[in-house]
């Protein structure tokens, strides 16, 4: 038998775990980025690029893990009622 908010907790777990092996390879590639920038000679901080870009995509990830609600029932519901 499926009991759907079962199935809830376990998207939102999985969608934290899934956050933080994300923040776990953005840190450690992020990092040898920098390294490569700091050993070629520095310059130009290329690396704000893919910092600045992939940051914006794990800001909507960690927004997405933690702080979105799912759907339920009563949302539909008062949705309906609204459209009437």
């Amino acid at each position: 038998m499926d009991d759907p908010e079962r199935e809830i907790a376990i998207g939102r777990l999985k969608a934290k775990r899934d956050f933080r092996m994300h923040l776990g390879a953005y840190i450690v590639v992020n990092a040898m980025l920098v390294g490569i920038w700091a050993l070629s000679g520095g310059g130009s901080f290329w690396p704000g690029w893919v910092i600045l870009g992939w940051g914006v995509g794990l800001a909507f990830n960690g927004w997405w893990a933690y702080f979105s609600q799912p759907i339920r029932e009563s949302d539909i519901r008062r949705e309906m009622q609204d459209r009437r």
